[in-house]
């Protein structure tokens, strides 16, 4: 069961910041009141004693949970900056600010309380900010947008206060007030990895309607999170697999394509398509819209309905996002993984890591429901774009005879799809055909090895 979390703190901004990265807690403040003179403390450890006071105090107030607490100050030659008492205060405070870059410390403190049993973790995290100097104009007009009065420094870096902020040197989130890599840091030492894990997951957790499958769905990943998911995979397929050097196969693949994305359910992201030099009857769909055929493929279609069915087939898988939600599906650890390694610039040693882990994941196929939905879109936009929908009954009901004869490859067509009678079927529902007896019977002659 998962431990409660508590956060010992009442800035509004730090709840916002857990809020947002997924994590369910409670606010529970600290009565610790915050020491602002160091005497021989560095500023370092001056937050940090503060941030483990608090949470010690809170701790005492629990049974058993999780508790976070944080102090932040701003230092600036030599002086520090807390929170201000007052307007007045605030004004002459950030008036010097903005005369000169500051130093802000974050301390942070999490108890892992578990049966009578504390464990403690305590870290830091310091940034650079350098402001534009501020009139007392801007500073009285700012004032009346946005309450100093609970913020270190008396300006918020995530809100209107980024208007007068040049540039920073170091973690954004400090500035916020919790340093969340520091937290997941944190969170990791004391063993507690899985929250995090959640929490990333979930970030950016959003719920849309598919158009593909009529249904309110959550996604953890963004649109542009898939396509840099999409872009990273890509460059490993160009490391590990061979592209086809026939210019006309790359056009007709290219131009049929393009049509079935230009009437598709999904047109926010481009499509890329790509022929492999492979001789496996095989095609395959990315995140982010990338779709690849095999050339192996392109020497048993016997025209360009049947060839467009193929790719509104794969086109459907990527409309109805069944890769995204494959991955959300993974354990909680490869996400992370996942998400963390698209990020980094290309070529980093962990997006070809991630890259590799996820593109095997897609080669090992899609459920059979994602399947046949992807034959009922494929029809639908084959249809849309001109070409005759019929094509895919008849590219099935050859191919599987050819299968039938032959071994079944490692990354053949027929490896990680339905029975064909079943994907007939539903082609046929599709187009509002009639459905015969023969259309349910589903077990093939002979089992593939």
């Amino acid at each position: 069961m998962m431990s409660k979390i508590y956060l010992a703190s009442k800035s509004k901004a730090r709840k916002k910041l857990l809020e947002k990265f997924g994590l369910k807690f409670k606010v529970l403040s600290s009565k610790i009141k915050e020491n602002d003179r160091r005497g021989n403390l560095s500023y370092a450890q001056l937050v940090k004693n503060n941030a483990r006071d608090k949470a010690r105090e809170v701790a005492g107030r629990v049974k058993e949970g999780i508790i976070i607490a944080a102090d932040t100050i701003c230092v600036q030659d030599g002086k520090i900056f807390g929170k201000p008492k007052n307007i007045r205060v605030a004004r002459i405070m950030l008036k010097k600010l903005s005369s000169a870059p500051q130093w802000l410390y974050t301390g942070l403190a999490v108890i892992k309380k578990d049966k009578g049993k504390d464990r403690i973790a305590i870290d830091y995290e310091k940034t650079k900010v350098y402001m534009d100097q501020l009139s007392d104009r801007e500073i009285n007009n700012y004032f009346k947008q946005v309450s100093p009065l609970d913020k270190a420094g008396s300006f918020d870096i995530q809100g209107k206060g980024a208007f007068f902020i040049k540039k920073i040197d170091g973690c954004f989130y400090n500035v916020v007030g919790l340093p969340l890599r520091k937290l997941y840091r944190i969170f990791q030492k004391l063993g507690v990895l899985s929250l995090i894990c959640f929490a990333w997951a979930l970030s950016g957790c959003s719920t849309e309607y598919n158009l593909a499958t009529k249904q309110e769905e959550k996604y953890y990943y963004s649109t542009d999170k898939e396509v840099a998911m999409g872009q990273a995979i890509n460059r490993q397929v160009e490391k590990e697999l061979k592209f086809s050097n026939d210019p006309l196969q790359k056009k007709r693949v290219e131009d049929i394509g393009k049509k079935i994305a230009a009437v598709s359910d999904r047109k926010e992201i481009d499509y890329y398509f790509q022929v492999l030099d492979d001789d496996t009857v095989n095609a395959v769909s990315l995140p982010g819209g990338y779709v690849y055929v095999n050339s192996g493929l392109l020497d048993k279609v016997s025209s360009d309905d049947e060839l467009a069915c193929v790719l509104a087939h794969e086109v459907g898988h990527i409309v109805a996002r069944h890769s995204i939600k494959k991955l959300q599906a993974m354990q909680s650890y490869s996400i992370l993984r996942l998400l963390v390694a698209v990020t980094p610039a290309p070529g980093t040693g962990e997006v070809g890591s991630a890259a590799d882990a996820a593109f095997l994941q897609f080669l090992l196929g899609y459920s059979r429901e994602d399947e046949l939905l992807a034959d009922q879109l494929g029809a639908r936009y084959a249809k849309l774009a001109g070409y005759d929908p019929h094509g895919m009954i008849t590219f099935l009901t050859r191919l599987q005879d050819i299968n039938r004869r032959m071994p079944l490859k490692e990354r053949s067509y027929f490896k990680t799809h339905p029975y064909v009678p079943d994907r007939i079927r539903v082609v046929k529902q599709e187009l509002g055909e009639q459905i015969s007896f023969g259309d349910y019977i589903n077990i093939e002659q002979e089992t593939h090895k």
